[in-house]
């Protein structure tokens, strides 16, 4: 049986204090000494693309269960203690610049795990893909800042990334395992952990299968004609003349949308056109005639604003619409830092250290 919930990832500034740093780091290389014995290499970073063990860890390292923090001080508390030569599994990426030489990274981890350069070529499109879909395909309103891959010595990968919302003053997390992604771009996720925002536009949902094949259909259309139709759609939604009701497009019946939100409001919140697109992108697209909707994503320049673009227009003219619900899905140990639900016990984090290092230790024996 999957379990299901949410929980709240409030942003949080500042630095967690060294002396639990110390702690967390120590106290996570036991754990994965264990892990790893115990479940080998793809068992350990199957634990960590599950959203509610990664929380659980959290927890266990004594780090906050409800802030932006679970997800980037753990990986990087992680990445510090994670030896490739020593565990078979390594770290690349990180937050904000660290995210960025993520490439490099794996460059890195290729050298130091024997990876063949196909490979290499394999993980770094991985990286690269699971960021677009999660920033262009899964519109929630968060901005990726943070983006972590976990890779094994037969190149098996794991990303844990993170978004924030600076409005709300909330992030999600975006989990993602290599042997359960059979499309990239349809049902990828191991879960998402975050707050449960009221509309989503989800082109990762099955529900959307429709709408990508439109879009593709849309993206191999002279770009003429397209922006022609782009520019009456988006007179139409201005002036709110012509325009059909949300019940009348049928498109969200599983979606609950608050009394309080007028007829023409609705129409707004779910059918509002981009400001700007980037047509330069969609003529890259006609030109290389994208065979599927991964294709059509990975051309340089088509975003957020493209995709919902054509996504908007899909559903509008074609009659394909897209997933408007939120994908997300979804115990202390030590305490917390900020002392919930109690201050941290050192004593006793210090000694469970202790133990399973000890532990370790007398099952090589």
């Amino acid at each position: 049986m999957k379990k299901l919930g949410t929980v709240d990832l409030p942003l949080h500034g500042g630095k967690a204090p060294q002396w639990l740093l110390k702690r967390m780091k120590s106290l996570a290389h036991s754990i994965f000494k264990v892990i790893v014995d115990e479940y080998g290499v793809n068992g350990a970073i199957e634990k960590l693309a599950d959203p509610l063990w990664f929380q659980s860890l959290s927890c266990a390292l004594a780090y906050d269960w409800h802030s932006s923090g679970t997800t980037t001080v753990v990986c990087g508390v992680l990445k510090s203690v994670i030896e490739p030569e020593e565990f078979g599994f390594g770290i690349a990426g990180g937050k904000g610049k660290a995210s960025r030489r993520t490439l490099s990274d794996i460059d890195a981890l290729g050298d130091k795990l024997r990876l063949r350069d196909a490979k290499l070529a394999e993980l770094k499109y991985a990286s690269r893909i699971s960021a677009k879909v999660d920033n262009a395909c899964v519109q929630d309103g968060y901005q990726l800042y943070h983006h972590s891959m976990f890779i094994t010595e037969k190149g098996e990968w794991a990303v844990i990334q993170q978004g924030m919302n600076p409005r709300d003053r909330y992030a999600r997390r975006y989990h993602w395992l290599s042997s359960s992604v059979k499309r990239y771009v349809e049902e990828p996720h191991q879960g998402i952990v975050g707050r449960q925002c009221e509309t989503v536009l989800d082109l990762t949902s099955i529900e959307s299968r429709g709408c990508r094949g439109t879009t593709v259909d849309l993206a191999r259309t002279e770009p003429r004609e397209l922006e022609r139709v782009y520019k009456e759609l988006s007179g139409r939604c201005a002036k709110r003349r012509d325009q059909r009701t949300l019940a009348e497009f049928d498109v969200i019946p599983a979606v609950e949308i608050r009394s309080e939100i007028k007829a023409s409001e609705r129409e707004a919140l779910f059918y509002r056109m981009p400001r700007r697109v980037n047509w330069d992108a969609l003529r890259a697209a006609y030109d290389n005639q994208p065979a599927n909707y991964e294709q059509f994503l990975c051309i340089r320049g088509v975003g957020p604003a493209t995709v919902r673009a054509l996504a908007l227009v899909s559903e509008l003219i074609y009659g394909e619409p897209p997933s408007w619900r939120d994908p997300v899905k979804f115990s202390f140990a030590f305490g917390g830092k900020d002392g919930v639900p109690y201050p941290v016990d050192k004593r006793t984090m210090d000694e469970t250290t202790e133990i399973l290092q000890n532990a370790l230790k007398e099952a090589k024996l």
